[in-house]
């Protein structure tokens, strides 16, 4: 287990240096000039550009520039934005607002999938399965802005049943209703995903096993049943995870969450190589330790899985 641990971990490495060298060059290949942008209309003195382009090395080549910005991660420092701020207190800013936001959403998409996957399962072919089939599409065929808009009129403006936007006040309260439109948003998958697992399950030989030794359904359906119909329904949710921690940019600009998809956004549009690259790097980090944790668990929901050297 230490082995394999130790494998998955060492890789992160070759992991973080490509992707920040890719998203870093994206980056520096963008069109225009970030200094420039920051004055807007005005036009700034020629001096003054060049003071601040040497400031943040971008008068340097491509690699020099990578460099000083590798160096500053080892350090502890993620730079800098072009208006002055640190990208660590950015960081620390929105991330705690996008993961509040994430873990609703994955804790409403998760339990949804569960409980209805599995009685859909139970119930194949029945009015209950055919229904919760049919409003799955609709969400999967539904786009995210739609729902959005959708909710926030009704379930907000209309009904006054949560506030329409965040802004912010961004407190596990206030974060329901975009937390409720991702997690919907995310359900259909997971829901079609635990429905066809469970029925694959139900007709494996150790489930036929319990009931020939008299196990009551109460039993067999939680023990043996649903612990080894989780396995694809958790690496769908880590996957999802990841990327609602990257931002979910549309449902957070719609919403007005101040989390990292509107300062991520709004960062490509500055060109702000440090901010853009240094966020990337962080979610790297996170999506990898997330899928080292779902790898971990998938050995105690099923004991047939071991980790060999």
């Amino acid at each position: 287990m230490f082995g394999y641990i130790l494998r998955r971990l060492l890789q992160v490495i070759p992991v973080f240096f490509g992707a920040t060298l890719l998203i870093y060059f994206m980056v520096f290949a963008l069109p225009g000039d970030p200094i420039v942008a920051l004055f807007g209309d005005k036009t700034p003195n020629p001096a003054v550009v060049e003071q601040l382009r040497a400031q943040y090395h971008l008068d340097q080549p491509f690699l020099v520039q990578y460099f000083y910005y590798i160096t500053g991660i080892f350090q502890g420092d993620l730079g800098s934005t072009f208006s002055g701020q640190s990208v660590n207190d950015v960081l620390a800013r929105t991330l705690p607002v996008t993961a509040r936001l994430a873990v609703m959403a994955i804790a409403i998409e998760f339990t949804l999938a569960i409980i209805i996957g599995t009685i859909s399962a139970l119930r194949k072919g029945k009015l209950f399965d055919n229904t919760m089939l049919v409003i799955a599409l609709i969400f999967v065929a539904v786009p995210i802005f739609v729902l959005s808009f959708l909710a926030q009129y009704f379930l907000a403006i209309q009904w006054g049943w949560f506030k329409p936007t965040v802004g912010a006040q961004n407190d596990w309260g206030d974060l329901w209703l975009p937390a409720i439109v991702l997690g919907l948003s995310l359900y259909a998958t997971s829901m079609r995903l635990m429905r066809s697992s469970v029925i694959d399950t139900l007709n494996q030989d150790w489930v036929r096993t319990a009931y020939s030794k008299g196990l009551p359904r109460r039993r067999v359906i939680p023990v043996h049943v649903l612990r080894n119909s989780l396995i694809p329904v958790i690496t769908n949710t880590a996957t999802n995870f990841g990327v609602l921690l990257v931002g979910a940019t549309v449902t957070e600009g719609i919403f007005n969450v101040p989390g990292v998809g509107n300062t991520l956004f709004l960062a490509i549009q500055k060109h702000e190589g440090p901010t853009v690259v240094s966020f990337v790097t962080v979610f790297v980090i996170i999506y990898v330790l997330v899928n080292l944790l779902v790898d971990l668990l998938y050995g105690l929901l099923d004991p047939r899985i071991r980790y060999v050297k």
